[in-house]
């Protein structure tokens, strides 16, 4: 049992003020004997293992390890998994709700904090941790046995807590993935699309019956699931773009570019990723929806250089010679030194019979390389 006065709390935040603020808070309401700090994740999980908590009060938002990634490694620790956590994130953070619901956040807080609002979560997980409910009893004798080998047993106790819950999302998706695990998918996909019905934010859920999906090659279902996913959280990129390739390789075209446009409007600072999906697409020769998608994320990020020498090949490639040469004048003034461009401008002047202007960038990539093939070749051509 926890002793709401006395217990220890550990206050894993990188904001020393946020650290401060809550200690203040706890001691005005005579909350926790013993607080501890850490400033990321990972030096929280360093100091579990040596501490022994009651309570954690955990930022989502935090560098080297958030509190997401903590969470779900506190809940892999057998000797520190069934410790309440209590998560903090600032208003405009809400799709930690989806991100944190994999790992079982206890209960999360939104900035700025009140004494209220902090009084009354930590009470309520603290009582739910001394007085757990039947359900909850239940799943925790359903993992002993599933971790015992004894796959039937946890359904047995997964099917008592569901008949106190009948619409508890996570407790269907526990049952359909146990199901999975006894071969019996047509009743594992069962449950897994129920949890999905009874819950809109059950991304886990979903990327679940996704892959059960992508394993049936029934690929176009798999790419409905990751539209929804990615309305609620950025954290299934990765398998997206890789349902995307899929989709484009097994000629289901319209749904691999619904899928790619929404990853790209939901990734913008994630340039390495944006640059993925370009390769993926022209390699499958998507070459008018490449050059639609970087448009739109030149508009984003106009000072990106490389997308905008990106987009120059692309319109190359589509036909459409004064969009490629647009893009790379842009390039051009920005990197003024760079040879490459400045050939492929001249090329596309000479082949639309600018001489002069093909004469002028010709002189400038030879004051650079007097020994340049290529401005030499054209040269004597013109």
């Amino acid at each position: 049992m926890i002793d709401i006065k006395n217990m220890t709390i550990l206050i894993v935040d990188d904001m020393k003020s946020m650290r401060l603020t809550l200690r203040k808070m706890l001691r005005n309401l005579e909350i926790g004997k013993n607080l501890l700090f850490a400033d990321n994740g990972r030096s929280g999980l360093n100091m579990l293992k040596n501490s022994s908590c009651d309570l954690l009060i955990v930022d989502w938002n935090m560098p080297e390890m958030n509190g997401s990634e903590m969470l779900a490694r506190l809940r892999r620790d057998k000797n520190v998994r069934d410790i309440p956590v209590v998560m903090v994130t600032a208003e405009n953070e809400r799709d930690i709700v989806a991100d944190v619901a994999e790992h079982e956040v206890d209960g999360y807080l939104l900035k700025p904090l009140t004494l209220a609002a902090l009084d009354t979560k930590i009470k309520s997980v603290v009582e739910a941790a001394n007085h757990p409910d039947k359900a909850k009893l239940h799943l925790l004798e359903a993992r002993a046995c599933e971790e015992a080998g004894n796959i039937e047993g946890a359904i047995d106790e997964i099917r008592r807590a569901l008949a106190i819950k009948p619409n508890a999302s996570r407790i269907l998706r526990n049952l359909g993935l146990l199901y999975l695990k006894t071969k019996n998918t047509e009743i594992g996909e069962k449950c897994l699309q129920k949890a999905v019905a009874v819950n809109c934010q059950d991304t886990i859920s979903r990327s679940h019956l996704a892959k059960l999906y992508i394993s049936k090659r029934a690929y176009k279902r798999a790419a409905q699931l990751y539209m929804e996913i990615l309305a609620f959280s950025t954290k299934y990129f990765e398998p997206a773009v890789r349902l995307g390739e899929t989709l484009l390789a097994n000629g289901f075209r319209n749904e691999g570019r619904m899928l790619f446009s929404r990853i790209m409007s939901k990734s913008r600072s994630n340039k390495g990723l944006q640059g993925k999906i370009i390769n993926i697409c022209l390699e499958n020769q998507e070459y008018d929806f490449v050059a639609d998608i970087v448009t739109e994320a030149i508009k984003d990020n106009p000072s990106n250089i490389d997308l905008m020498y990106t987009a120059g090949t692309i319109y190359l490639q589509t036909g459409d010679q004064e969009k490629a040469l647009e893009c790379f004048i842009t390039v051009d003034n920005n990197r003024r030194g760079e040879i490459k461009t400045k050939l492929l401008i001249a090329k596309i002047h000479f082949n639309n019979k600018r001489i002069l202007q093909a004469d002028d960038y010709l002189n400038r990539i030879l004051r650079i390389d007097p020994s340049n093939k290529e401005a030499l070749k054209m040269r004597q051509q013109i």
